[in-house]
């Protein structure tokens, strides 16, 4: 296969829709020689903060020098970033040459597998040939059933913030929630809890318990917020002092605290982690759409707050970094979220909203998206494009935002780089 053949075989099995369960990744992974079980995996569950945990603890680990795997989704420019290796995606050749060995055993399958159980099987057979010391392990929807809870008991398994979203698979309330996000939980394991949600803790108790793992729980009183701005922040937390930290979402630094329980969780069996990889992980993180700065003056973000739980963490930036500004909203989300919360959330910040519908089914149409804003009172322009949006919205002095659904940044990064080849914007 040819790389463009390899991503047409992958999508094409959008249509098996999202099946969960272990049977077929069991069986396809069986079939491939069981390359999970030569892995070491740090396995990270959650609603939010699992993609900006797993980067931290990729960048730490790699400073330090180990082979790392990470494995994140969904992915915002190029399908390869799922799989990456030392912090670079996969190779265009070497996904196209898994694709293509991988295709004829999936095929002879009775029970074909989905794209995910594709996509997650591939990886461990990649970073298994490549001898990874450690693989930090991203959850794809929920935990117990997900395709890779299919490994072992790992190193360690970290649940990130819980709140609500994916209700009509994952339950309505909280505890109902927290119990499938503890399904990643093994016997004998070691756990490490955010513990933001008072309502999901004893459920992770409980599951802990029943499987005779240990729990550790995030204790944030410590946490000491330093110096910030538009590159970055500083913070203090535990022992540490004045740690620098890439990413600029206030909420980051919460995530920061939960890896570096992480790290001192792993020291504890024996993995060697220097404080000086542990700094210079957490200043070089960087991730995408996550409260990005994509121009800064006048200043253009991205952020994939796709939730309330998420927008809530996007305003709460925003405001500390512009306290007496309000933003050009650019807006695109998912239709089975809660929209009119997350908009309620928006309007203390937003000058206006410039609606899009991103590249998904599942999205809210732009001209739905606007009316709906209409409702609370606030000026909102629907548009047939993201790259309109965009242009519209970045002109002036006004901070312009792109908030809403991970499926739109990368429609936003593109159009962003250009409209500043088109020499509309400039960096």
């Amino acid at each position: 296969m040819t790389y463009e053949e390899a991503i047409a075989y992958i999508h094409g099995m959008y249509w098996r829709g999202s099946k969960l369960g272990l049977v077929r990744v069991t069986e396809l992974c069986h079939l491939l020689g069981d390359p999970q079980n030569t892995l070491k995996f740090i396995h990270v569950a959650g609603t939010n903060g699992k993609g900006s945990t797993c980067a931290m603890l990729s960048k730490i680990l790699c400073a330090q020098g180990y082979n790392t795997g990470l494995f994140v989704s969904p992915y915002v420019d190029r399908f390869n970033e799922r799989i990456q290796l030392n912090n670079a995606p996969i190779p265009d050749d070497d996904l196209a040459a898994l694709v293509s060995e991988i295709a004829p055993v999936v095929d002879s399958m009775e029970n074909p597998a989905t794209e995910f159980e594709v996509i997650t099987a591939a990886a461990f057979l990649y970073y298994a040939r490549k001898k990874c010391d450690y693989v930090v392990l991203e959850v794809g929807l929920g935990g117990e059933l997900d395709s890779t809870n299919v490994i072992k008991t790992p190193l360690l398994s970290i649940i990130t913030a819980i709140d609500y979203d994916h209700m009509h698979i994952l339950g309505d309330t909280i505890e109902e929630i927290a119990s499938a996000k503890a399904g990643i939980v093994k016997d004998g394991g070691t756990v490490l809890f955010y513990g933001q949600h008072e309502n999901a803790l004893p459920v992770i108790e409980a599951s802990c318990k029943k499987h005779g793992a240990q729990l550790h729980v995030v204790d944030r009183s410590t946490l000491k917020e330093g110096a910030y701005d538009l590159h970055g922040q500083t913070f203090d937390y535990r022992g540490y002092q004045n740690l620098r930290l890439g990413l600029l979402g206030k909420y980051q630094m919460k995530n920061a605290a939960t890896v570096i329980d992480a790290v001192e969780l792993l020291r504890n069996k024996g993995v060697a982690i220097s404080d000086e990889a542990l700094r210079k992980g957490l200043a070089e993180t960087v991730w995408p759409a996550r409260f990005e700065l994509l121009r800064e003056d006048p200043p253009f973000f991205v952020d994939g707050g796709h939730n309330p739980h998420g927008v809530r963490g996007t305003v709460e930036t925003y405001q500390r970094l512009f306290p007496d500004r309000k933003a050009k909203i650019i807006m695109g989300m998912m239709r089975d979220k809660d929209v009119s919360q997350s908009i309620g959330l928006l309007l203390p910040i937003a000058k206006e909203f410039y609606t899009v519908t991103p590249n998904n089914d599942r999205a809210m149409p732009s001209e739905e998206l606007a009316a709906l804003i209409r409702t609370f009172g606030a000026t909102a322009t629907p548009f047939s494009s993201v790259a309109d949006a965009i242009e519209t919205a970045g002109r002036g002095d006004e901070p312009s935002l792109a908030v809403g659904s991970l499926y739109m940044a990368g429609e936003v990064h593109e159009a962003f780089r250009t409209l500043m080849k088109m020499g509309t914007f400039e960096e």
